[in-house]
């Protein structure tokens, strides 16, 4: 059976471990943060404890099926809780990234459960350094693939829709959509903010002159720029930046 000590050294470590990713998960304000990451490392350890350990603490000196089936457990009851932590907006899926790191804590957990304090602690540097420095690469690298389209327009029923199925059929690709309502001249309008990705051949002006077609359009402004003639031509297409 286990030394107290070395079972108490494995719990307690098994929580900083799980705490590192947590904290980084937490200052990014993710649904699954500081206390949820502990307590799922924590709960694994205890569990891979019980695994190895558990028969000689009640004293049988004969095993009696799998004692690492309570482990295999754990990696797939996991999923329920990461599943939580999912969310999807149309066709933007968000908490990914949360439920893989409360998986790979899990993991973490398992690892420092059976003693393998050289695998867990590894894991935990490079999940910490692929969460904290890849999402800033990616930032850079992914997301300037993608433009900002801000359309203002009046409030009236169907006009999301309608702005909506204009860019679609136009290959416009929405990432995310911000809805905000401002009151000028006592009329209430709406500010539709799409992130989107623009396809190759997209001519801002004829896109703008088309969905100013639309009842209730006011303007479009592309990347912080009012689609206009003065602003845009032929030779400021977009394909001609990208």
């Amino acid at each position: 059976m286990l030394a107290a000590e070395v079972i108490i050294f494995r719990l307690l470590i098994g929580a900083v471990l799980g705490g590192l990713i947590g904290v980084e998960r937490e200052v990014n304000n993710r649904p699954a943060g500081l206390r949820t990451h502990i307590l799922v490392t924590l709960g694994s350890t205890i569990f891979m404890l019980i695994s190895v350990d558990g028969y000689n603490y009640i004293g049988m000196t004969e095993r009696i099926g799998d004692p690492f089936r309570i482990a295999a457990q754990v990696v797939s009851g996991i999923g329920f809780l990461g599943a939580g932590t999912i969310m999807k907006t149309g066709n933007d899926i968000k908490g990914l990234t949360t439920a893989a790191s409360l998986w790979v804590s899990a993991g973490i957990g398992l690892a420092i459960g059976i003693g393998y304090y050289a695998a867990g602690i590894t894991t935990t540097i490079i999940v910490v350094g692929t969460l904290m420095s890849l999402g800033v690469y990616e930032a850079k690298i992914f997301r300037e693939k993608f433009r900002n389209i801000r359309i203002t327009s009046e409030n009236r029923p169907g006009i999301i829709g309608e702005v909506g199925t204009y860019l679609g059929k136009h290959g416009v690709r929405i990432k995310e959509l911000d809805i905000l309502e401002d009151v000028i001249k006592g009329e209430i309008q709406l500010e539709l903010n799409f992130l989107v990705k623009l396809p190759i051949k997209f001519d801002p002006l004829s896109f703008s002159r088309g969905i100013s077609q639309l009842d209730g359009i006011y303007n479009v402004v592309l990347d912080g720029i009012k689609i206009e003639e003065s602003n845009y031509n032929k030779k400021n297409d977009i394909k001609d930046r990208d």
